[in-house]
Order: structure tokens, then C-alpha cells, then sequence
């Protein structure tokens, strides 16, 4: 997972920009440019986060679509209407519609005319869904539920409250969306080693999204 800030990769932390700032100490590269963090770690996907087109301050599209000639990219952009959808897929290979910035009316319109070309992000801070649309304003699982009538690649979760922490993740919880969900569920935030990796695996996670715990070193970067 890379968060995007003025062209630098920066540590995010609990989902509190303001406090956000670039990589620093890191074990897999001493760089918080992105192409050489990217070149250094290798992945085979990134999920990227322009933090500066979210906070409508700017945005990161010509690192972004440089990122995307060295590895695949799921990025989110803030999409709030149809011309950040195209804007986006210029840059990247998966457009991200996440319940901060995009409605449901707007996800709904991705999964029909960009199918398999979207994913739909649910962010989680203190335990409810991040959002501005009273459409996304349910329980985290009553939202799974009514994402299964979209055609997406996957569903992405991220407790907010938790990156950058380490502080783990509730299992039980992602048990439970895991199987109520007819998609892939990839998971973000709070994730501290290889044995939460397996413990993912095992509930059925077909994805972690990590940044910490591989610039710590408590995840190789080339598993």
C-alpha cells in the first residue's frame, strides 16, 4: 500500500493526514520517492492513494502513471463523478471508488460501464464507514451485502483507525464479511507479521494491503 503526499511515499497513520509524513528509517529502501521504493520492493500489485487529489489540494497522476509502466495499480483518486473514473483508468490498471469520496449511485455506475476495471474501497474509522452519501451510511457487513449486486473485482477494507499501528485486526469480523461477500476481499491496517498474513489466508483474504510492517521489516518484501 502507498500513500502518495507532494510525490512522496508517506506513513499513514490511524487516517490522520495531518500527521502524515514521508518514509523515513525504512529496511527495504532509504528512499521516500516512489519509483525507487517501487523499484526497490518489487510487488507484484500496489494500491495507491493520491492523498493530494483526496484532499483536492493537487494530485500525483504523472508518478502515479510511472508506477504503473513498473508494476500493476489499483489507485484512488478521490473518484466523486464519470470523468475521475477515465482519469484514473489513463493512469492506472484498477480504478478504486471508496466509500469516503465516491456514492453508491457513482459505484454503481463504474460496475456497469468499467467492469473488471473497478474496486470499491470501505473505509473504517472507529468502527463506522467513512462517508458523505447516507446511501453507504449502514453496518460495514449490511454494506458488503449490497455491494454483491455490483460487478467488481474485489472489495477492499481498510480500518483507518489501525494503519500504520500494528496494532492487529479483528478476525471474527472479517470472518464474517468474508462470508457474506460474493467477491474477493482484500484487507488493510493494523497488520503486523507473517502470522496475521496466515491467519488471513486462512479466514479466506485474498489480499493484504501492508506498508509498515515491510518498511519495519517484520514482512519480507519478497515472499
Amino acid at each position: 500500500m502507498t500513500d502518495l503526499l507532494d510525490g512522496r511515499v508517506v506513513h499513514a497513520i490511524k487516517g490522520e493526514r495531518e500527521k502524515y509524513r514521508p518514509v523515513e528509517n525504512s529496511k527495504v529502501c532509504n528512499s521516500a520517492e516512489p519509483i525507487e521504493m517501487i523499484s526497490a520492493i518489487k510487488p507484484k500489485e500496489v494500491y495507491i492513494a493520491d492523498l493530494d487529489r483526496l484532499q483536492h489540494t493537487g494530485n500525483n497522476f504523472e508518478v502515479i502513471k510511472k508506477i504503473s509502466t513498473l508494476v500493476k495499480t489499483m489507485v484512488n483518486i478521490g473518484v466523486e463523478k464519470s470523468d475521475d473514473i477515465e482519469k484514473c483508468l489513463r493512469i492506472a490498471d484498477t480504478v478504486i471508488l471508496s466509500s469516503e469520496a465516491s456514492s453508491f449511485e457513482m459505484m454503481k455506475y463504474a460496475s456497469r460501464n468499467y467492469p473488471g476495471k473497478t474496486s470499491i474501497t470501505i473505509d473504517i474509522k472507529n468502527g463506522s464507514i467513512l462517508t458523505k452519501d447516507k446511501d453507504l451510511k449502514k453496518e460495514p457487513e449490511e454494506l458488503v451485502k449490497l455491494l454483491n449486486e455490483l460487478n467488481i473485482k474485489d472489495i477492499v477494507i481498510i480500518d483507518l483507525s489501525k494503519v500504520g499501528t500494528g496494532a492487529g485486526f479483528d478476525k471474527d469480523f472479517l470472518r464474517e464479511i468474508k462470508g457474506i461477500s460474493n467477491h474477493n476481499i482484500l484487507f488493510g491496517g493494523g497488520i503486523r507479521d507473517m502470522n496475521d498474513i496466515d491467519t488471513l489466508k486462512e479466514i479466506g483474504i485474498s489480499g493484504a494491503l501492508v506498508a509498515t510492517a515491510v518498511h519495519n521489516g517484520k514482512i519480507p518484501f519478497d515472499i
